[in-house]
């Protein structure tokens, strides 16, 4: 069961995230908080898996919070909840500030359901999820106005990947699911999640997100 805390100032939203949530038969709300400055505390009380998060708020903002929410897990020495921002607002400052934050997934609030509850379960999984417009303009703005020099400490940890693990490393840097990447170098899909999954540890990588921030500071994507 996924343990799920919604964090959202208005009590309409909650109350249609939390029936999405309830109809799922591997998912449930563990807790329900209208600021971000109450998951702090709440986290002290509740198990979570993943946590819903608006970004604007009243008091303390999804970005603020989500930054709360990884500074807590270090300091009980627990695994970090994933948080997943969900917002109105398609902005790129809020989708680079979240991910820098610790977020391991950015959608916006007009996703259909199934997409939702299809991020919940990614970001649980320990991948990550990105709004596809989102994505398209965080790539080009990263590329613009020039392709990126390789950064040489970047450039030196791709070092640590075999040669297959740099081809999958290069396909999850440009955007591409495991499915894809099965497709384009013709093996199972357990096989790429497998090599994905020993790209983190080499990498120290949290999750694909942070694998395609990587891939431009090495040099790896560059449009």
């Amino acid at each position: 069961m996924i343990r799920c805390i919604i964090v959202d100032d208005q009590p309409l939203i909650r109350s249609g995230l939390a029936m999405l949530i309830g109809s799922q038969p591997d998912l449930e709300v563990a807790a329900e908080a209208s600021d971000g400055d109450e998951i702090g505390p709440l986290l002290e009380r509740v198990e979570a898996d993943v946590v819903l998060m608006d970004v604007r708020m009243r008091r303390r903002n999804g970005i603020e919070a989500t930054r709360d929410v990884v500074a807590a897990a270090a300091a009980r020495g627990t695994t970090t909840p994933r948080v997943l921002i969900l917002t109105t607002y398609d902005l790129d400052e809020y989708a680079l500030d979240a991910i820098r934050a610790g977020a391991s997934g950015f959608l916006l609030k007009d996703v259909p359901p199934e997409e939702l509850l299809a991020g919940i379960r990614t970001v649980h999984a320990g991948n990550a999820v990105i709004s596809p417009t989102t994505t398209k303009r965080l790539l080009t703005r990263m590329a613009e106005p020039a392709p990126p020099s390789p950064a040489p400490g970047e450039a030196a940890l791709l070092e640590r990947l075999s040669p297959r693990e740099r081809e999958v490393f290069e396909l999850v840097a440009e955007g591409l699911s495991n499915r894809e990447i099965m497709e384009r170098l013709f093996v199972s899909e357990p096989t790429v999640k497998t090599h994905v999954s020993r790209i983190l540890q080499k990498l120290e990588a949290r999750d694909r997100v942070h694998l395609v921030v990587l891939g431009y500071k090495a040099g790896v994507v560059t449009a």
